[in-house]
Order: structure tokens, then sequence, then C-alpha cells
């Protein structure tokens, strides 16, 4: 009973086939694969950053020194 045969996914797979159509199923198909290749593409990038080694002290206190903040106020329209 805990168990589905293949004729039950069979017949899930006609309903979703269905109710969705083939054309959306494949357009949701590919962005899945879109999504997942740009996963990995993100970890491998992720992983080669945190291989470099990290700047020197002084190097950072001179980025750091040279950046500027800019500060604004928001005003509500009249």
């Amino acid at each position: 009973m805990g168990s589905f045969s293949i004729w039950h996914w069979l017949i899930v797979l006609l309903i979703v086939v269905m109710v969705f159509g083939t054309k959306k199923l494949k357009n949701m198909g590919s962005d899945l694969g879109g999504a997942v290749k740009g996963f990995k593409d993100g970890m491998k990038d992720g992983s080669a950053a945190a291989d470099d080694k990290p700047a020197a002290p002084q190097q950072v206190a001179n980025a750091a020194a040279e950046k500027t903040t800019i500060d604004v106020e928001a005003k509500q329209k009249s």
C-alpha cells in the first residue's frame, strides 16, 4: 500500500500532461535546466574566488580609504 506501481505514475503523468500541455512542460524543463546550469557556474566561480589569496592588510586599508560614501535624503512628494 505504501508504494505506487508503474500504472499509478503513468496516470499521474498523463494528468499532468493534460493539465499543462507538452509545450509548457518543455518550457519549464528548459528553464529548470538553465537555472541548474547557472547555479553550477556560480558555484564554480565562488570556489575559484575563495581559493584566491586574500589581499595584504595594507592593501585592504588603502582600498577602504579610497572608497567614498554618498549620503542621500529621501523627500516625499507633496
